[in-house]
């Protein structure tokens, strides 16, 4: 089958070569990096201007400054992502672990905001033939695959960190992101009546 990849999708019966399976993972990466977006922010939407830059002990980092890390990342990481190290000479990673005392939630947010637009610019012009091709971060070779992948699993630990940070200070006023605790039953017959009338919109439910 000369240098042709092949697999067969068993969802939708229909053989996938390599760049349908190029076009398909980074059609899930984008997905993907969207849904970590709005996950912190249902958890961060939750809580008031306190709580927000609010610490639980001296070495841990509140919601806001794990969200001035990711933006900074995501800066440095994405601009000119193909061309240039991932780790930008103008970036000052330890000012991302501090505070200004006159910094204000909405600054926050707009930065935040700012640094995911960095990331989506960067990651949906990228085609199939891009994946293979080498950038690095720090001055270690990685392919756009691994840079990406790297990306996801680093985004997805601090906003991990945003949302429990967030239901530890709503505690019992918390509005739960995914399945309620002791509701999975209940849930999971939902969702099959959902998928009877729109498996699209149930599949995106069941995240």
């Amino acid at each position: 089958m000369d240098a042709l990849i092949e697999c067969y999708n068993s969802r939708t019966g229909a053989v996938m070569n390599d760049q349908s399976i190029g076009e398909h993972y980074l059609e899930d990466a984008l997905r993907t990096f969207r849904d970590y977006k709005k996950l912190a922010e249902r958890a961060f939407e939750q809580i008031d201007d306190e709580d927000f830059f609010r610490t639980i002990d001296r070495e841990s980092n509140s919601i806001a400054v794990n969200m001035k890390h990711l933006a900074g990342n995501m800066l440095s990481r994405w601009t000119d992502f193909l061309t240039t190290d991932g780790e930008k000479p103008e970036r000052d990673r330890d000012m991302e672990f501090v505070m200004l005392p006159q910094t204000t939630k909405a600054e926050m947010i707009a930065y935040w905001d700012k640094g995911w637009q960095c990331t989506f610019d960067a990651v949906q012009p990228l085609k199939p033939e891009n994946l293979m091709r080498r950038v690095t971060i720090r001055g270690q070779d990685h392919t756009v695959v691994q840079a990406i992948n790297r990306q996801l699993a680093h985004y997805a630990y601090h906003v991990g960190q945003i949302v429990y940070l967030a239901k530890h200070f709503k505690a019992s006023d918390w509005q739960s992101l995914s399945v309620p605790k002791n509701k999975s039953a209940e849930f999971n017959k939902y969702l099959e009546e959902q998928m009877r009338k729109s498996p699209a919109a149930s599949r995106e439910e069941a995240k």
